[in-house]
Order: C-alpha cells, then sequence, then structure tokens
C-alpha cells in the first residue's frame, strides 16, 4: 500500500518514498519550555504521533527516526526566569524552570497516547553545531556580522518564500519587521545575538551570546538526521517564518542541499469557535483539560478532524468522543490487536485521512476495531477512559448510604441535601427499580 502525504513545499499530495527505507526519519518542532503547554500544543503531538505509529507499521519498528526537540533557549523562557529566580543566579533558575516544564509536558503527551520520540534533544545540548552551522553560512556568503549580532541576509538566498509560496515584498508587507539600525534588509533574521550578564550565554566567535530560535532546529535536525531528511513537521504557524527560515539557513550551509524532503503541518485550533485567547479566558492547558478527563478522550478529539483543516474544540465534541470510545472498548475488550483491517489502511494511507479511519473503525468490531485502534495510539484499557473522580469513592459511598437512611426515616429534606450536594460536586445519583443507588460523574 503506498502512503500519500500533503507537501506543503509543493502543495499537493505526493507518493511518499524515503530517502532510505532502513531509516526513515523525522523531525517535528517541539515545545518552548517556559510554561505549561495549551491545547493548540497538543495538535501536532497528536498528528505526528500518528504518523510516528503509520511509519513504523509500514516500515518497521526499528526503521524509524523521530526527532521532536525541546526549546530550552529563548527570550521568555529568560523572561519567566527572572521573574522567578529570586536570589538565585539566572542560569540556575532556567535550568530549573525548564526542567520542571520540560518534565511535566513529556508527562502530559504521554497521557494523550503519544509514544517518545527516538530522540529528543535539547537546544543547549547544540550551541558548538549552531555556532558551526552559523560560520558555514558567513563562510559562503548567506549571513553577516554585525555589533554582536550574526543574521541570515534573506537577499542572498534567490528562492526565500518558497514554502510560504510568498515573495519578499509580500512577506515584508505582512510581516512584523524587528526595526534594527544593524540589518541590511527589513526580513533579515537573527543566527546569534549577545547575551549580558543577566542572560543565559556561551562564548563564540561573535563574543558571549545565545543563537536565534531558527537556527536551534536546523543544527538538532542535522545533528540527528543528516543534512536532508525525510519528513519536517508542525503547526500552520510555523510555516513563516521559522521552517522558510529553517529552509534558507539548511540549504545555505549545505550547498543547496535540501532539508526535508515533505514538509507537514496541522491546521489551527479553535476553542467553542474563538481564537483561544487568555484574554477571552478560553485559554486551556493539556495539564488542566488531562485533570478532568481521560487523555484518549483529548486524543480522539483531535483525531476526529483531519489534521490539516482547522478544528474547534468543544465540549460538547469531547462529551462525544467520550462515549465512542466506551462503545468501542467494550466492543473490542479481550480481542488481539494485530490485525488492521483494509479499511482503516486505506484511510490512513491518504494523508492520514482520520476523519475516514473513525468512519471504518464504526463498522468494525473484534480483532478489526482491536488493531486500528492500536494503529491510532488507543490501548483497549477500560481503566484509561474511566471517569476522574472529583471526589474519592469512598466519601461517595458514605453519602449515599447516608442519603438511604434519610430516605428510611422520611427525611426527604436531608436526602435532597445529600443528592444536591454531591451533584454540585460533580456526581449524578441514579435511583434504580431495584432500590439500589448507583452512580456517575456528570460531563
Amino acid at each position: 500500500m503506498t502512503l500519500r502525504l500533503y507537501n506543503t513545499l509543493t502543495r499537493a499530495k505526493e507518493d511518499f518514498a524515503p530517502i532510505d527505507a532502513g531509516n526513515v526519519r523525522m523531525y517535528v518542532c517541539g515545545p518552548t519550555v517556559y510554561d505549561f503547554a495549551h491545547i493548540g500544543n497538543a495538535r501536532p503531538v497528536i498528528v505526528f504521533d500518528l504518523l510516528f505509529r503509520l511509519l513504523r507499521h509500514m516500515y518497521g519498528e526499528e526503521h524509524v527516526t523521530y526527532v521532536r526537540n525541546v526549546t530550552d533557549i529563548d527570550d521568555k523562557i529568560n523572561a519567566r526566569a527572572q521573574e522567578v529566580k529570586g536570589d538565585r543566579a539566572i542560569l540556575e533558575a532556567v535550568r530549573e524552570l525548564t526542567s520542571n516544564t520540560g518534565r511535566i509536558y513529556r508527562e502530559d503527551v504521554a497521557a494523550l497516547g503519544c509514544l517518545p520520540p527516538t530522540h529528543e534533544p535539547r537546544a543547549t545540548e547544540y550551541v558548538s553545531r549552531m555556532i558551526s552551522l552559523i560560520e558555514r553560512l558567513i563562510e559562503a556568503g548567506f549571513a553577516y556580522e554585525a555589533e554582536g549580532h550574526v543574521l541570515f541576509d534573506v537577499s542572498a538566498k534567490a528562492d526565500y518564500g518558497k514554502l510560504a509560496h510568498r515573495s519578499l515584498d509580500e512577506m515584508i508587507a505582512g510581516a512584523r519587521v524587528d526595526v534594527a539600525p544593524y540589518k541590511r534588509g527589513p526580513m533579515d533574521f537573527v543566527l546569534w545575538k549577545p547575551s549580558d550578564a543577566s542572560l543565559p550565554g556561551w562564548e563564540s566567535p561573535w563574543g558571549r551570546g545565545r543563537p536565534g530560535w531558527h537556527i536551534e532546529c536546523s543544527a538538532m535536525g542535522e545533528a540527528l538526521l543528516g543534512e536532508t531528511f525525510d519528513i519536517h513537521g508542525g503547526g500552520i504557524d510555523l510555516v513563516f517564518p521559522h521552517h522558510e527560515n529553517e529552509i534558507a539557513q539548511s540549504e545555505g550551509a549545505h550547498d543547496g542541499h535540501a532539508l526535508a524532503r515533505v514538509w507537514m503541518h496541522n491546521g489551527f485550533l479553535n476553542v467553542e469557535g474563538e481564537k483561544m485567547s487568555k484574554s477571552l479566558g478560553n485559554f486551556v492547558t493539556i495539564h488542566e483539560l488531562l485533570a478532568d478527563w481521560p487523555g484518549d478522550v483529548l486524543r480522539l478529539t483531535m483525531l476526529r478532524a483531519h489534521y490539516r483543516q482547522p478544528i474547534d474544540w468543544t465540549l460538547q465534541g469531547m462529551k462525544e468522543s467520550w462515549a465512542v470510545l466506551e462503545r468501542w472498548y467494550a466492543a473490542a475488550e479481550g480481542a488481539s490487536a494485530h490485525h488492521v483491517g483494509d479499511g482503516v489502511m486505506q484511510a490512513l494511507a491518504d494523508d492520514m485521512n482520520t476523519p475516514q479511519a473513525i468512519a471504518e473503525l464504526h463498522q468494525s468490531d473484534g480483532e478489526e476495531l482491536a488493531g486500528g485502534l492500536a494503529l491510532l495510539g488507543f490501548t483497549v484499557d477500560r481503566a484509561r477512559i474511566a471517569p476522574k473522580l472529583p471526589i474519592p469513592a469512598e466519601e461517595i459511598e458514605v453519602a449515599i448510604a447516608a442519603r438511604n437512611a434519610a430516605r428510611q426515616a422520611r427525611n426527604f429534606r436531608e436526602s435532597d441535601r445529600i443528592r444536591d450536594d454531591l451533584a454540585a460536586k460533580g456526581i449524578q445519583l441514579k435511583d434504580n427499580p431495584d432500590g439500589t443507588t448507583s452512580w456517575d460523574v456528570k460531563r
């Protein structure tokens, strides 16, 4: 079966043919670890985890290398560390912040059913590689030093803008250009910038400083996957400037050799029909959602939309996903997960058409259902989708016993109070015909 993937670079679906079928290589831009990741950040993690699983299924687990980086050098990190450092040195505060935030991120995405990548490089581990890459760009005439900065000269790259499919003039008109007197051109971007004593920094030929964001991914991708690899992925918001600049840097340093053969991008995520924003009060993190919802529910909600299309994240959508998973897990319980039905495979091989794959699962049962769920990243384990209790189960049972005693004493005011108190805490009671009382978590 041939895998077809949409390539942002060519704006077309293409048959996927790896450079080396014995080592299929994929790089995906990971988190900047200064705060908890929001639900929009979960979309590329889930999308490219699915692609990782699909590639492993088609080429063999040992023949796929997946790199998802951690950005731990960034001005947002520095600003947050300054807020919390107290009497500590800035480097110590940065290390603690990025270590803790990175750990929570890994725990959260694991709860979403995502496999660990083959490599998870941290930018701080590859600074020397970034410096070498910048030196090559200067030697090749693509970069210049100015007032302690090193900048990429976009005018030296005739095809700059080919990923975004925009001319330089169009990009200048549509961009928020960082005006600086040392820049030769308005779109030139920073490869290296100076750091004073209050900021993290590394020694370089241009003085003590730190790398720009774009050069970090070029260096880590080259180090772990080579000059040219198969797939580069990320959110649609990274097409410009981040991925455009990665292409310019890597091709400039490598005699025009392509950075990646296929560029893939997932669509935007809105919340209840609106763009997610702290000012609108609809900004929600993965960590917060996992406190109330099973990770498998969040994963299915994400996969119900095609990865290239926008998705509207809603409470109703999560409820629907939970109900679907409960039916699927009950139907697939105890079945072997080694067989994936042809319908599911055909859907996923067609640019990861998850809505069609899910439609196929609705028509499946037994081994085909279990196999399809496993390929999509779901474990047929009903405990994974059990309701998360707002209060301990023992406390609920004690309250039900007290309510039953009140009803037997015909103290209906007290029994109603206990029922309403549990409802306020998210526990819904149901009085059964046989005289027993069952309960569930309100969704």
